[in-house]
């Protein structure tokens, strides 16, 4: 009976709410499917981790009812027809659906083939373990760097500056070192010699003494140690592909018009 009664409270509600908005819109309709609400209660239910109660469903109906209420008075009102916001929402809504589009559960061949084309992508970078003195570029880093290395080999007492990186690392690729270093450091460390030092090369920051302890190089993976990254890859690849083809289709339906004399 209570249910009876809350169906029938929801009812009259979504009557008033249309009627009381006849005067602003020309379609004043409003249809709200058992999807819909189930949809609603289903993401409810998610988030507070309960069933909603009568009331609460109650307002759950009656929110979706009043925000396509607001939604129709807004469009028949043109809030829609200047707002980035709005536009930038729809069109990735569009370009969701059309990326959606691709088929879910690509083929082993498909895969292979998106991998030979594109393995530079999956290179394994070359990976260092190396020790350094620093020398700050605030304080003459080569003239200090160079008594150093001099010193190093004389066994007398090393004086350096602290890294703000530390000074030991263990098996750090040639990108992450360009990346902490700057000025392509890794450059430096191809090719040398292990169990020596090396230097001074010059960093973004300064001048560094090297030694390297380890040195592992640099590969192309097979396909199935890295099958899950290039699965993901690929269907990335397909949405953009099926993304562009669309727009590709119906460019050609528009047309645009811009003012040759605007400046910028």
């Amino acid at each position: 009976m209570k249910y009876k009664l809350l169906i029938f409270f929801i009812v009259g509600f979504v009557i008033y709410l249309i009627d009381i908005s006849q005067n602003s819109y020309n379609e004043k309709e409003i249809y709200i499917s058992d999807q819909e609400i189930i949809s609603l209660v289903s993401a409810w239910k998610s988030q507070v981790g309960r069933n909603p109660n009568d009331d609460e469903i109650a307002r759950i109906i009656t929110n979706l009812v009043e925000e396509e209420i607001l939604y129709r008075e807004a469009l028949a009102l043109g809030l829609d027809k200047e707002d980035r916001i709005i536009k930038r929402r729809l069109a990735q809504k569009i370009s969701f659906l059309k990326e959606e589009s691709v088929p879910e559960v690509p083929s082993i061949d498909e895969l292979n083939d998106y991998f030979n084309l594109n393995k530079d992508k999956y290179f394994v970078d070359s990976k260092y373990t190396f020790t350094h003195y620093f020398y700050s570029s605030d304080k003459a880093s080569k003239k200090r760097s160079l008594k150093g290395y001099d010193d190093i080999y004389k066994n007398l007492n090393i004086k350096s500056d602290p890294f703000f990186l530390g000074k030991n690392f263990v098996d750090v690729s040639s990108k992450q070192i360009d990346s902490d270093f700057g000025n392509n450091f890794s450059l430096n460390l191809n090719n040398s010699e292990l169990n020596k030092w090396l230097g001074p090369y010059e960093s973004a920051f300064g001048h560094h003494i090297i030694y390297i302890t380890n040195f592992k190089e640099g590969f192309y993976p097979e396909l199935t140690s890295v099958l899950q990254k290039v699965e993901v890859d690929y269907m990335l690849n397909q949405k953009d592909i099926a993304l562009k083809s669309f727009l590709n289709e119906i460019r050609s339906e528009y047309k645009i018009y811009i003012n040759p004399d605007l400046q910028i």
